[in-house]
């Protein structure tokens, strides 16, 4: 399947968000600049998703619909099957995407003034969704003890306000690529009962974990524990590069929790959409799994030589990816401050990066790096950073 992911595309002028807006955000110009910056991939989505998409634009008609069976089936089926988490097809809710499942969550189990911790460096759309929403954001820093980041729960509970309604938690972590074991994630929903905070785990890179590594579901993590307080977030939106379909998966094991999501749901007249269904039941079949597993090896490719050309610039360092396909790097080393390295990351390399401060305290110094494209343009966007950064060697 090497072609699957080698073969490039040319994205520029299809309205992606990813290199049609990078200019205006980040002064870089798609005519010679790398978008590497916003979670979308830069190869297509699996044979089988393609060809149920095609049968389904073949046959014509986009009426309504009231099938969800073969949908939840699969998704029941990948979670067994891809992560030994065995749940029922009635704990799944649809959203438009896990961005809208976020702001669902807030809605459902939130009031304006109310507070919601999140646990920093961490992916920026959940200050955003807190904000917009009206409600306010509790950061509890990760400790960095190397090249992880570590729960520092005593550090959390100190800075809970008293009006914290909800964790938005990252599984596996975004940006770090961390991967949280079984006790830490025990540890997170002790901390969630003590404080009677529901917990909404985003899993959405859990698919795409490195070999060697295991991402454990947080659900299987509990045993069945704190489950009147867990909700979690998956999706087929980044494992198979169609978040453009806006459909995303909220399972929730308690009947009551689940009650009012769905009550919720309703009240905003919102379902699937058919297509964005049909995507999602053929991805998660036996075909697409084997299209992960030859994608994973490809991202593992491309991990290890962008790691070695970045690592080779005294001062840089990537920190080793568990999972997920956005590498961290760290310019700490460089004695730089961020104007200074990301203005050489933008200007002269001509790459647009994610900027570490976004994502909160932790990310200061660092820059996240989209790895999921052709092999070229990751050879590329190493060469062009050892040229940036040339006078430091």
């Amino acid at each position: 399947m090497t072609d699957l992911f080698d073969t490039p595309i040319d994205r520029r002028g299809t309205g992606s968000s990813k290199w049609d807006l990078m200019e205006r955000l980040f002064g870089v110009s798609p005519e010679d600049g790398l978008a590497m910056w916003t979670a979308d991939s830069d190869y297509p989505t699996a044979p089988c998703v393609r060809a149920a998409l095609q049968h389904a634009v073949d046959h014509g008609i986009f009426g309504y619909f009231s099938d969800r069976a073969p949908y939840l089936e699969a998704i029941r089926w990948w979670m067994e099957t891809r992560h030994g988490w065995k749940i029922e097809p009635d704990w799944i809710l649809t959203t438009q995407g896990l961005g809208h499942a976020l702001a669902m969550c807030l809605d459902t189990w939130t009031d304006p003034g109310d507070a919601v911790a999140i646990f920093t460096p961490v992916y920026h759309e959940f200050p955003g969704k807190i904000t917009r929403a009206g409600r306010e954001v509790t950061t509890c820093p990760l400790a960095r003890k190397g090249d992880r980041y570590e729960l520092d729960l005593e550090d959390a509970q100190a800075r809970l306000t008293g009006r914290e309604k909800m964790i938005f938690w990252c599984s596996p972590q975004n940006p770090s690529g961390r991967i949280w074991t079984p006790d830490e994630l025990r540890a997170l929903a002790d901390f969630a009962a003590r404080n009677d905070l529901i917990l909404v785990s985003d899993e959405v890179h859990g698919d795409l974990v490195y070999p060697g590594e295991t991402f454990v579901p947080i659900d299987v993590a509990l045993g069945g524990a704190h489950l009147d307080r867990l909700v979690v977030l998956t999706a087929a939106s980044k494992t198979f590069n169609i978040a453009g379909l806006r459909t995303g998966n909220v399972i929730i094991p308690d009947e009551t929790l689940r009650g009012q999501m769905a009550a919720r749901l309703r009240q905003t007249d919102y379902d699937g959409n058919s297509l964005g269904m049909v995507a999602v039941t053929a991805a998660y079949s036996p075909e697409g799994a084997a299209w992960v597993d030859a994608q994973v090896a490809h991202l593992q490719a491309n991990r290890a030589v962008f790691d070695e050309m970045v690592n080779a610039i005294p001062g840089l360092h990537s920190l080793p990816l568990q999972s997920t396909y956005l590498a961290w790097l760290d310019f700490s080393g460089t004695g730089m401050d961020f104007d200074e390295f990301d203005a050489r990351v933008r200007e002269d390399a001509k790459i647009a990066a994610s900027p570490g401060p976004g994502f909160g305290p932790g990310g200061e110094q660092c820059l996240r790096v989209n790895l999921a494209a052709p092999r070229a343009t990751v050879v590329e966007a190493g060469t062009r950073l050892q040229k940036a950064f040339a006078d430091l060697q």
